[in-house]
């Protein structure tokens, strides 16, 4: 079945621009009393797939987690251990050369199952600065969706068929995904930032057109005409839900895939100027040192490509 004309999706697309990938990269099981110390890189992502455990990011409260739970921690160090309080061992020396599983401790009092999330482009940290430190989904939060797809990522990992590894790191990125989609209805507006336009109806109307259609120049009567409000109501509302004026938003938003696309090393940057609907090259990088503060070519050379 073809589904042709799919409704844009400002998350995905936000998620996109933010280069996201994930990797299902560790198993660990542990029993009796036991700590062990993470020093991630990048955004961490981890359920619970049987017992109970705590989770205490650095200078944070510890969290008590159970069967089913998530949690993203936003790239900062972390203990998981029986109870807080117990001197952590540092978990790179647990998991050895492989890095891909551990059993540490007595018995198998609890077992996990994570991996590393990575926002590799520039403009990830607008996503990154929206999350809290330690970012807990309770099992019945996620409800259906999470509980399947933690069964199913725990069954290709122990069964290791061909394509196990690709199909492990595709349900962590569906999971990661529904962890966000959890996050957007629970937490408080205020806690969201610019996220929380995507919960507001006329604005999210708005936001869908403009990822829609990057390469319009968008007026604000036009805009407002979509949500349904008058232009000044409009221009309040979108505002207060997403940190900047429309007309600015839209612009910057073309400028992230105008970014995307000229690191794309089968595009000339005058490619990419025309298909963004610019009338010359000039124009475009004036646009585009406005928003990232340095002309294209640069742009794509401090990044190791070529022009």
């Amino acid at each position: 079945m073809i589904i042709q004309d799919a409704p844009v999706d400002p998350l995905s697309e936000v998620l996109r621009a933010a280069g996201f990938n994930a990797a299902c990269s560790v198993r660990l099981v542990a029993g009796g009393n036991w700590a062990l110390r993470f020093n991630p890189t990048a955004l961490k992502f981890n359920a619970v797939r049987h017992g109970h455990c705590w989770l205490t990011p650095q200078g944070e409260a510890p969290i008590h987690v159970h069967a089913g739970d998530c949690f993203i921690v936003v790239g900062k160090p972390f203990v998981l251990s029986s109870a807080p309080g117990i001197p952590p061992v540092d978990a790179a020396e647990v998991f050895g050369a492989t890095g891909l599983s551990a059993h540490y401790g007595d018995g198998e009092d609890v077992s996990l199952l994570g991996g590393s999330v990575a926002l590799s482009h520039a403009d990830s940290g607008d996503l990154v600065c929206l999350l809290p430190p330690a970012l807990v989904i309770r099992a019945d939060a996620g409800a259906a969706p999470m509980a399947w797809l933690l069964g199913q990522l725990d069954r290709e990992w122990r069964d290791d068929r061909p394509g196990a590894r690709a199909a492990c790191d595709d349900l962590l990125r569906l999971m990661f995904i529904h962890a966000l989609r959890a996050h957007l209805s629970q937490a408080p507006s205020d806690a969201l930032g610019w996220l929380a336009g995507l919960n507001d109806r006329p604005v999210a109307a708005a936001l869908r057109v403009i990822h829609a259609d990057p390469t319009r120049s968008w007026r604000l009567s036009e805009l407002a005409a979509v949500a349904g409000l008058s232009r000044a109501g409009f221009a309040e509302r979108f505002k207060a839900r997403i940190g900047r004026p429309p007309i600015e938003y839209a612009a910057v938003w073309r400028m992230r895939i105008a970014a995307r696309r000229v690191l794309d090393g089968h595009r000339s940057v005058s490619a990419v100027a025309q298909e963004l609907g610019f009338l010359s090259d000039s124009a475009f990088g004036a646009a585009f040192r406005r928003v990232h503060g340095i002309s294209p070519g640069r742009y794509r050379s401090a990044r190791g490509r070529t022009a």
